[in-house]
């Protein structure tokens, strides 16, 4: 519980980062550098830990988890610098009721009334939140629940075949193949930017640069660890408080807070997702 707690206030902190950096330092340059980092440092790992060693057993399956947490990763990235991080992230704490409809449809999982009706209120609650045709946040949320759509195909993707693979090498092949993927987008549209951006960045600035790199890399190691030693169904809950420490860190970096009807509509996701994952404990048990 102390480990899944703590990844998800780490989680949050990589995303208020990001906002904050946004008009800083180029988005491109915090992308590459956060899965850079993640590759540089479970190489280290997997160098000193030779018994585990680099070799994936299911090269296609690390090609795909890495190709969707990238994909997720850029619409987060973007998706912060045209939202609040608190509604933001709410948003994307949709993707545990997508992850129930994608394992009802492509894992052909059993899904009862009562988890439906559950799926229901947490959209019921994104609207609350997005308010379409308000336009409050206009194209923006689209970012939010794409990352919501494809980070829910990640969970459903690493529950099916992530037995087949130590997860210390999934991670690190999770970060080289981001890094090798943005790096020619950013050689090509973002090098000349970021040299620039670099060349006059403050002391804090760097700092949160390299911040963003550990806390992509600790916040999926913690997630890893978390759930070695617990269960799936019983950690899921926890993850809502990424929710609480979005408002606390967006606060204290933009001061930003959510107005009421805001607060209504993460409330709705956030007990819809706490009920859920209490129906999957007692499923367990």
């Amino acid at each position: 519980m102390v480990l899944i707690l703590a990844a998800s206030m780490v989680f949050a902190a990589l995303d208020s980062s990001v906002r904050w950096l946004g008009p800083a330092l180029p988005v491109l340059l915090m992308l590459w550098w956060r899965y850079a980092t993640q590759a540089m440092v479970m190489a280290v790992w997997l160098a000193l830990d030779r018994a585990r060693g680099f070799r994936p057993r299911q090269p296609r399956f690390q090609a795909l988890r890495g190709a969707l947490l990238l994909a997720t990763s850029v619409l987060n990235f973007v998706g912060l610098q045209r939202m609040p991080v608190a509604e933001f992230t709410a948003i994307v704490m949709l993707a545990p009721m997508i992850a129930t409809l994608l394992a009802a449809w492509l894992l052909h999982e059993r899904v009862g009334p009562l988890r439906w009706a559950l799926v229901t209120l947490a959209f019921a609650g994104a609207l609350v939140v997005i308010r379409p045709g308000s336009g409050l946040f206009g194209w923006a949320v689209l970012y939010a629940l794409g990352s919501a759509a494809t980070y829910a195909s990640f969970q459903v993707l690493t529950r099916r075949m992530s037995a087949h693979d130590d997860p210390l090498v999934t991670h690190f092949w999770t970060g080289l193949f981001g890094t090798a993927a943005v790096l020619p987008v950013f050689v090509l549209f973002g090098a000349d930017a970021a040299a620039q951006a670099l060349a006059v960045a403050t002391p804090a600035a760097w700092a949160g640069l390299v911040a963003i790199g550990m806390f992509g890399t600790v916040g999926h190691l913690l997630l890893v660890f978390a759930f070695r030693f617990g269960a799936a169904s019983t950690l899921a809950p926890f993850t809502y408080t990424q929710i609480g420490w979005a408002m606390l860190f967006g606060w204290l970096l933009m001061g930003a807070l959510p107005d009421a009807l805001a607060w209504v509509g993460i409330a709705m996701i956030a007990a819809s997702g706490a009920a859920t994952a209490w129906l999957n404990v007692r499923g367990a048990r």
